[in-house]
């Protein structure tokens, strides 16, 4: 293995296990490893903050921003307190229906937005629910971001990935829809069931802080109505925005950001005060993360398992597809699903080419599944986990890394007997 290859995969897997293990800050971390990366050349600036395969995604980074800073008008409406106490309401104060409630409509927001914007938004109204009812909150949010990662890949426009991966392969929204959104939906099934045997210690109930809730009115936490409604505006023109991607070809970051402008335009809010919302420190693991996962891409480490991958295949179509699902599952993981699906994207298209028409794109659903679910299994396998930790550390109930995970590995393990089930029983058998 040449020296590049070796210097950069040593300092991704330390970089790594400091992350994992906690000792350091991650971003210091990450950014410790960034910084190894390009001193030692094994990429260098220009594929850093220029190149689509090897850098920082800036779609990522500016999605992220421009929702931060909506988020940030729209929490000054005491709207989030307002959903907040209506989701207890619904839920009668009791904790295991209220996870219930808040995982399902993460997953069907997370397939109509995407799943960092669902966790964007979602997130604030779990603190305070969480905070009514005298709750831990890292289980609700955790088992939030889990249900993001499902039901995001019911869509096109559900995870990041598989924007990637419908530009690369021509497949429609309709075509995830079809293909992925009955998967999606039993796994959130299957997820909202075990929620109750994951966080066994997370259910106490408190009747008095119940009966404190339900006397509650949701009207009353609103304090602004006019930026209410401003915002409200805003935020429906950004989802439309979203929505229409494969009609109007603006990127979710342009549409994010576009919407970001204009509400900072028409509210009393100053641009101070919404930015004290935005997760810098989120921002800047993301773009360390991205460097040095781009080292990789640049040394050659990720196409080398590639190419391993696709000898290994050879032309056995079934082969093929519990390959790429079984391995994307694990590798997206341990680097960010999204760098790990820019690489494997070529990598399935040679694969497809070699079947006859139709019969290949079961290689790009289950690249897609391997890539979204596997996101659920570590801290850093999916954009919305890195952002809820994040939030979580800001609102002082940090999660770490093996908290998050420990719960993670299990629904990967159970995802992947059921998505090789439905691979094998709708398109392989």
């Amino acid at each position: 293995m040449p020296f590049g290859e070796t210097a950069a995969l040593a300092i991704f897997v330390g970089a790594y296990v400091l992350i994992a293990t906690e000792r350091i800050h991650r971003v210091a971390a990450a950014l410790g490893g960034a910084a190894l990366m390009l001193l030692l050349q094994l990429t260098d600036g220009h594929a850093a903050f220029y190149s689509e395969h090897a850098g920082i995604d800036w779609n990522v980074i500016f999605l992220l921003l421009g929702m931060m800073v909506i988020v940030g008008v729209v929490k000054t409406t005491g709207l989030f307190e307002a959903l907040a106490i209506h989701a207890a309401k619904r839920a009668r104060g009791r904790p295991y229906l209220l996870m219930a409630l808040l995982a399902v409509i993460t997953a069907v927001a997370s397939a109509l937005l995407d799943n960092v914007t669902t966790m964007l938004l979602i997130a604030p109204v779990t603190f305070l629910v969480c905070e009514r009812l005298a709750l831990a909150v890292g289980p609700f949010l955790i088992a939030e971001v889990l249900a993001s990662n499902t039901g995001g890949m019911a869509t096109l426009i559900g995870d990041p990935p598989n924007i990637i991966i419908g530009s690369r392969a021509g497949l429609s929204f309709n075509d995830f829809l079809v293909h992925l959104a009955p998967l999606a939906a039993v796994m959130t099934a299957i997820l909202v069931v075990m929620l109750r045997w994951l966080f066994p210690d997370a259910f106490h109930y408190d009747p008095d802080r119940a009966a404190e809730v339900m006397a509650m009115s949701e009207r009353d936490a609103i304090t602004d109505v006019p930026l209410l409604v401003r915002s409200v505006g805003v935020l429906v023109i950004v989802i439309a925005g979203f929505v229409l991607h494969p009609i109007l070809h603006y990127e979710p970051s342009v549409v994010a950001l576009l919407g970001a402008g204009l509400l900072l335009l028409i509210s009393p809010v100053t641009v101070e005060d919404a930015l004290v919302e935005v997760e810098w420190a989120t921002l800047v693991f993301f773009m360390a993360l991205f460097v040095m996962v781009g080292a990789l891409v640049e040394t050659g480490s990720i196409d080398r398992f590639a190419q391993w991958l696709a000898d290994r295949t050879g032309g056995n179509l079934t082969a093929a597809a519990f390959a790429i699902l079984l391995s994307s599952m694990l590798l997206s993981g341990i680097v960010d699903n999204i760098p790990y699906v820019v690489t494997m994207a070529p990598v399935v298209s040679v694969l497809v080419a070699q079947h006859p028409a139709g019969q290949g794109d079961v290689l790009w659903w289950a690249l897609a599944i391997g890539a979204d679910l596997g996101g659920n299994a570590t801290a850093v396998g999916a954009s919305a986990n890195v952002v809820v930790l994040g939030m979580a550390a800001r609102y002082g109930s940090p999660i770490s890394f093996w908290e998050f995970t420990r719960k993670g590995l299990v629904v990967v393990l159970v995802s992947a007997v059921v998505s090789s089930a439905y691979l094998w029983l709708r398109y392989l058998a």
